[in-house]
């Protein structure tokens, strides 16, 4: 049995002048399957021949074979570059002639032409090829990540309380509280990520955040610019608001009265009720 939307191993029954035909192994010659010339990589091949093909459906909705490899296949979770936008869904580059259909009714959140979103392949009931931003069911609990590990994710959506879901290695489940990022994400974005929890269910607790110490660090740094930046003084202090510290500096207020510490430890700053001041 043909299946659709992967790689079968198929035999060359006839040779045409813009292509060769692939036994489907029905019996019937009327189902056999056109791999064109532009699709069969300039291969040398023989009436008798195996070949390991890709099968889907041209612009006409006929079964086709192609020896290129496409971007993802049925079964696959892949990033995938979004092209064009209908009035029946959007539709994705999955590295061959004909695009992928992402129904409206399987986009959990808007798609914008020309960004890449996680996307998971299937077949719909026409036996056509198709994409679902509902990833979350088919990605895995990791067994092989500890605490500490640096990893890359894939935000794919996004909790009722601003968590934000993503896909290690786009395999694998995994969560970003919303008190872990104090930056803009959105469905899509690829970040490199710290494990710092390992929930009962495996999925990876995660965050954006650098190692305290270089967080730390890193804020100290900023400290001491926007001082420079301003004449030696600056309008905040340890008893500044979170808000505030969070518009201005993209931090929590624990981060920041941490450097604040560290700096006067250093002799670098003092503070007064109206800010903070270089000695």
């Amino acid at each position: 049995m043909i299946k659709i939307g992967e790689f079968n191993k198929l035999k060359i029954v006839r040779k045409a002048s813009f292509g060769y035909y692939l036994d489907a192994d029905t019996g019937n010659t009327s189902d056999d399957i056109l791999l064109p010339n532009n699709s069969a990589l300039g291969a040398e091949i023989n009436i008798g021949d195996e070949v390991e093909a890709f099968i889907y459906r041209d612009s006409s909705d006929r079964l086709i074979a192609t020896l290129k490899k496409p971007l993802a296949k049925v079964g696959d979770i892949a990033y995938l570059k979004v092209v064009s936008t209908t009035k029946i869904g959007s539709f994705i580059d999955f590295g061959l002639e004909r695009d992928i259909l992402v129904p409206f009714k399987e986009r959990l959140y808007p798609l914008q032409n020309d960004k890449y979103y996680l996307f998971y392949i299937y077949l719909d009931n026409t036996r056509r090829i198709a994409a679902t931003t509902n990833v979350d069911k088919y990605l895995e609990s990791p067994s092989n990540y500890k605490v500490g590990d640096t990893v890359k994710g894939t935000v794919y959506g996004f909790q009722t309380n601003g968590s934000a879901m993503v896909a290690v290695d786009n395999k694998y489940r995994g969560v970003i509280l919303k008190n872990e990022y104090f930056t803009e994400i959105n469905h899509g974005d690829i970040l490199e990520l710290h494990v710092i929890k390992i929930y009962e269910d495996g999925r990876l607790g995660l965050t954006p955040r650098k190692p305290a110490k270089i967080e730390v660090e890193n804020l100290e740094e900023t400290i001491l610019e926007n001082l420079k930046a301003n004449n030696g003084f600056m309008p905040y202090n340890d008893k500044t608001s979170p808000e505030e510290i969070y518009e201005v500096f993209h931090v929590s207020k624990k981060h920041f009265k941490n450097s604040l510490g560290g700096l006067m430890k250093k002799g670098l700053i003092f503070q007064n009720e109206k800010g903070t001041k270089l000695k």
